[in-house]
């Protein structure tokens, strides 16, 4: 028996979608504004012998357009709100993702003394409950625009598929499907981060250290005609700026923690949990991978 991301139900899909491609937006949006800054930084530093004409200077026009391309994009970033979509988004996706998992291994409040007639009304009325108060937070419901996802489309033929079986095919198929592949994800994710890390702190130090060289070169007047340390500092600060955006630094001690926590929570599933204490063991390995967790670890390890 298997629960894959494919056995959830089409509003997970649609949610999940819409992160993706809002969280590409808002990644993408930051980066341009960024090179363009480090541009216009560095067409403001070319000679003043580059004009065209008597008096118009080509390298400060392009330098001004570059400015310009910042005011756009960061005014259309305001108005599309991208990045509060994506994460709002994401967050559905994943409550959604972890709620249908607590329904289809019995985690709690759908442990196995629920009617089936029961848990599936409490379970649509949880899930309801959940999504109208991320709606109160400016999260738009994709049901809204298209009626095909009604709330009886919460509850997948494989999800009460699993929730049929006894609970050690409950239990196998959680911790391979769910819990291991969480705990991989954040695996990969701690190593992404510490990859990322290394290299924007040593881009950001030689960018510094060639910005060093060239204020020393100036200093005794042996390079006057560009101003390479502007360029090299903007760029220095733009790197720095990606990389607080990504927050990579304090991710590496948020996903380490939520993957010892994971690990610890496999050995107790694998050795200790019995069939009464299942449905709290799901519920608080749902609680660790939730994206509320891991912001809380980023802000309390930043």
């Amino acid at each position: 028996m298997v629960l894959r991301n494919g056995d959830l139900p089409v509003l997970y899909h649609r949610t999940d979608t819409i992160a993706v491609a809002r969280q590409r937006e808002a990644v993408a949006g930051t980066r341009h504004r960024l090179l363009l800054l480090v541009t216009g930084a560095a067409l403001a530093a070319l000679p003043t012998s580059l004009r065209l004409g008597e008096s118009f200077q080509l390298a400060s026009f392009l330098s001004a357009l570059a400015y310009a391309g910042v005011l756009v994009l960061g005014y259309r970033a305001t108005r599309r709100r991208a990045k509060s979509q994506w994460q709002l988004n994401r967050s559905a996706a994943e409550f959604i993702k972890s709620m249908c998992w607590r329904y289809a291994v019995h985690g709690a409040p759908f442990d196995s003394r629920l009617t089936e007639a029961g848990a599936d009304d409490l379970f649509t009325a949880r899930m309801e409950e959940g999504l109208r108060e991320l709606t109160k937070v400016g999260w738009e419901d994709p049901r809204t625009a298209r009626g095909d996802a009604a709330a009886g489309d919460l509850i997948t033929t494989p999800m009460r598929r699993l929730r049929a079986k006894p609970f050690s095919v409950r239990k196998e198929t959680y911790v391979r499907d769910r819990l291991i592949e969480q705990r991989n994800w954040y695996h990969r994710r701690t190593e992404m981060s510490r990859r990322a890390t290394a290299l924007w702190s040593a881009s950001i130090a030689l960018l510094t250290l060639f910005a060093l060289f060239f204020a020393a070169l100036r200093t005794f007047s042996v390079a006057d005609s560009f101003h390479a340390q502007g360029v090299l500092s903007a760029a220095a600060a733009a790197c720095l700026a990606w990389s607080e955006t990504r927050r990579h630094q304090p991710l590496i001690a948020a996903h380490s923690l939520v993957e010892e926590d994971l690990a610890a929570m496999h050995t107790a599933m694998e050795t200790t949990v019995t069939d009464a204490q299942w449905p709290s063991a799901v519920y608080e390995t749902e609680r660790i991978v939730s994206p509320q967790h891991t912001d809380w670890l980023v802000r309390h390890r930043s």
